[in-house]
């Protein structure tokens, strides 16, 4: 007997590309990484556990709330400040082990530095300001050094105030200056600290823009931020609170949840692994677990008993599945495979945390409900057809 699978093409979620990095070595990688700050009142935890990889020509943003440790992740990366414990490499630079003056001179050569501030000398011009780093590197020689602060500032468009100090001044050009500076070397990576958080909203896309066209020349660029907004237009955003990295996949699927909620969420993660073509769950059988996919393709497959097999949909990377049973009890409504072209990854939630978690949350309640009616509404459409 023939067994054929249908695809429904019209029915099917559009495929999601996978977060990952296509097998490339990480540019800066964060391992098992703590900072404890000691002080009069006792110890402050402010980084705890912290495993992070960032790539060449990506644009990451660092979001959460304030005192959650972004600007203390920050500072890890640059070497303004030092762990606890664990390593911090770029490159092959094992930054954590450097002595300050080390320091001074890879990060000089190796980081561009953005401020919410700017931190631009007051007493010297633009163009001193950005040939300084070029000048402490002795990268260059003196005429090139000019050369290259005048062609930094055209590409900034201020060109004409190469020789005006600071104060004279808008805050987004003082900011378009600082980025400047921090290009003055050439540097494969820029870390920039709230760097629109001082801007209206006008300046703060012209200063996400020229972010985006470094990203675009091969540049990584870092960047903590409070603007949401800003951050759903970057590659990836890592969201930190009570300084533990929420799981980024938790942080796509329920977004509405409140950070400490995710962070509860990421705790109980498991991770599960699929063959090509393996079954993830069957329909009819018993429906314990909340699934998020985080490689690969899962396929919802109904069967039909007047018919071969029908594929209903399709979930990629940051979709998630399991939730019709858990909100309305009984067995699972279909079953769940791997793609059988390539394997699949999950992490689930186990029942009882995943009830737990959407009874705080009526918002992100009504959403996954939301979802669960449109997807048991096709599959009772599919059974539908079927029949007649």
């Amino acid at each position: 007997m023939q067994n054929l699978i249908e695809k429904k093409n019209s029915n099917s979620v559009p495929i999601q590309q996978a977060i990952g990095n296509n097998g490339k070595k990480p540019l800066i990688q964060i391992h098992q990484l703590d900072k404890t700050y000691v002080n009069a009142a006792g110890e402050f935890i402010a980084l705890k556990n912290i495993n992070a990889d960032f790539y060449q020509g990506e644009f990451i943003a660092v979001i959460g709330k304030s005192g959650s440790g972004k600007t203390t992740l920050i500072n890890m990366i640059t070497g303004i400040d030092r762990p606890t414990s664990g390593e911090v490499i770029v490159g092959d630079v094992p930054v954590h082990t450097m002595s300050e003056g080390q320091l001074a001179t890879w990060r000089g050569r190796n980081l561009g530095i953005v401020f919410q501030f700017f931190q631009l000398l007051p007493m010297l011009s633009l163009i001193e300001n950005i040939m300084l780093p070029m000048d402490f590197c002795h990268m260059y020689t003196a005429r090139q050094r000019r050369e290259r602060a005048l062609e930094l500032l055209r590409s900034m468009e201020l060109e004409e105030h190469a020789y005006k100090l600071p104060s004279a001044l808008s805050g987004g050009q003082q900011q378009r200056v600082a980025i400047a500076r921090a290009m003055a070397n050439d540097p494969p990576i820029i870390m920039a600290d709230e760097p629109t958080g001082n801007l209206d909203s006008n300046t703060a896309d012209i200063i996400f823009k020229i972010f985006d066209d470094l990203v675009s020349q091969g540049k990584t660029v870092v960047m903590v931020t409070h603007d949401s907004s800003m951050a759903k237009r970057v590659d990836r955003t890592l969201l930190i609170a009570d300084g533990e990295i929420i799981n980024e996949y938790v942080a796509t699927a329920l977004p509405l949840l409140e950070h400490k909620l995710m962070l509860e969420a990421t705790h109980n993660l498991t991770p599960l692994h699929f063959d090509p073509g393996a079954t993830v769950l069957t329909e009819g059988g018993l429906a314990d677990k909340f699934y998020i996919v985080t490689q690969g393709f899962a396929e919802v497959v109904l069967h039909r008993p007047k018919g071969s097999d029908v594929i209903v949909s399709q979930m990629g990377v940051g979709q998630y599945f399991g939730e019709i049973e858990l909100l309305r009890g009984g067995p699972n409504a279909a079953t769940i495979r791997a793609s059988e072209h390539t394997p699949l990854e999950v992490v689930a939630i186990e029942r009882q945390t995943f009830k737990k978690l959407l009874a705080t949350s009526e918002g992100m309640q009504a959403v996954i409900k939301q979802v669960a009616d449109e997807r048991l509404a096709e599959n009772i459409e599919t059974r539908t057809k079927d029949a007649k």
